[in-house]
């Protein structure tokens, strides 16, 4: 299956550049537009984007796609990613966009999709969006059922209290003192308001974007930043948000994080003790084979997707679980929200601490992490997985690592490089056999 515009999570690149220009992005709206385009009904998208400046180059141009063909459009500025899949239902749209490049820096965007029920679109619905991108035709709508846009005013305000009502109801902040890493981004209002309205003493870190600082040294790709905040301020604890807030990573009162892998650890043992949890936690292949193990112990199944939050989801749905994520702090709880969300993650997680009474470093390391390295080569072009010395270095690290280790390699969905990631209980061995790999990628690339 080729994919000319869209990714693992959805469209990205730089911005102002292919695909990441106002003339593909006013194709992409017009085709979606025209795909969801249903019924008699009137017809409505939600937009909402995060802080980087090429959102004022995007927003605009999804804008008139989609009034061309004859939807209306609600801007609603600046909101977490989760936030549009709940606006989304809420609003009973037809469509939700969010404008992000999540974690990347500022030079970058994208565009994620979401459908009437709140989920982002399936691979067979994007291809279908391509087809109709490259090829049309458009049925255009007549000038006098033109769509019309506006803005809402209190989305913030609706997010907020609907994230606050994932937080049980007899439970409070109170006493904690939370530093709060918004990464310049998508949530850099929102966040601090819900932790300040559950009780808590909030410290904002990272809560004034000026379109090129969002992610930069901060946030959860960052975390140096919140844990230097939270030995600095004598915090309870750190909660790090991305750019658009649908990942988090949390740090305990000295400092160190605790990352997607020990968050899921968490809350699988505590809604699975509390009869919440609904079958399987649902993990990518790149998360930590303690965690397995863990889950093991306690009669916990794991099942393993490919890397993206969208194929957890997918499978979630598929199974009925309500518990999945990814290790690099993409947490879903379906009976809460359509996407990852790293606020409500966090509230999942504030619940277990304050019922237990204990700080955060008595909770956030739940099980030991087998040893585990992740390398990325760059590549100009072609497919260097196919190379036949690849394919042998694959083959033979494979076998060095035997039935105690774990091998992944794939190529990233969002930049052009070779993710090799090995994990097993030698560390020596791992970090050998990631570099041979490497060095074998590297030379075929």
């Amino acid at each position: 299956m080729t994919r000319n515009y869209f990714g693992t999570d959805g469209m990205r690149g730089t911005a102002n550049r292919d695909p990441i220009t106002p003339e593909i992005v006013l194709r992409l709206a017009m085709a979606a537009g025209q795909r969801f385009r249903r019924g008699p009904h009137r017809h409505l998208v939600v937009i909402g984007k995060d802080t980087r400046l090429s959102g004022y180059l995007l927003e605009p141009a999804l804008t008139s796609g989609f009034i061309s063909m004859g939807m209306d459009v609600v801007l609603v500025g600046p909101m977490p990613t989760p936030a549009i899949g709940m606006l989304t239902t809420s609003l009973r749209a037809d469509l939700g966009v969010m404008i992000s490049a999540s974690h990347n820096p500022y030079q970058d965007n994208g565009i994620k999709l979401f459908g009437p029920d709140g989920f982002k679109l399936s691979d067979a619905e994007e291809m279908a969006i391509e087809r109709l991108m490259d090829n049309g035709p458009f049925d255009l709508a007549d000038p006098a059922k033109l769509g019309r846009a506006r803005r809402l005013d209190d989305a913030a305000g609706r997010y907020i209290e609907a994230v606050k009502r994932t937080f049980p109801a007899q439970l409070r902040l109170d006493g904690l003192k939370i530093v709060v890493d918004c990464a310049h981004g998508a949530a850099y209002k929102t966040a601090p308001a819900v932790l300040f309205e559950l009780g808590a003493e909030v410290i904002p870190v990272a809560v004034d974007p000026d379109g090129t600082n969002i992610n930069r040294d901060c946030g959860a790709t960052a975390t140096r930043t919140m844990c230097e905040q939270v030995v600095a301020h004598g915090a309870d604890l750190g909660i790090a948000l991305d750019g658009d807030a649908d990942r988090v990573i949390i740090a305990d009162e000295h400092g160190h994080a605790v990352d997607g892998d020990q968050v899921m650890a968490i809350i699988a043992s505590s809604w699975a003790k509390a009869d919440k949890l609904r079958g399987n936690l649902v993990a990518t292949v790149m998360s930590n084979l303690g965690l397995e193990r863990h889950l093991q112990a306690q009669g916990i199944g794991l099942t393993r997707t490919a890397v993206g939050d969208r194929y957890v989801v997918e499978a979630m749905r598929r199974d009925g679980c309500n518990l999945g994520g990814e290790q690099s702090g993409h947490v879903i709880l379906s009976d809460y929200a359509t996407t990852g969300d790293g606020l409500v993650a966090a509230l999942q997680v504030l619940a277990v601490l304050v019922a237990s009474d204990k700080p955060m470093s008595g909770l956030g390391r739940v099980f030991e992490p087998v040893p585990q390295l992740l390398k990325n080569v760059r590549y100009d072009g072609g497919a260097p997985l196919t190379a036949s010395a690849v394919q042998a270095a694959i083959a033979d690290g494979e076998a060095r690592l035997g039935a105690s280790g774990r091998l992944v390699i794939r190529p990233s969905g969002t930049e052009p490089v070779i993710r090799v990631m090995a994990e097993g209980d030698d560390p020596d061995l791992v970090t050998a056999v990631v570099d041979d790999i490497c060095q074998v990628i590297g030379e075929s690339a």
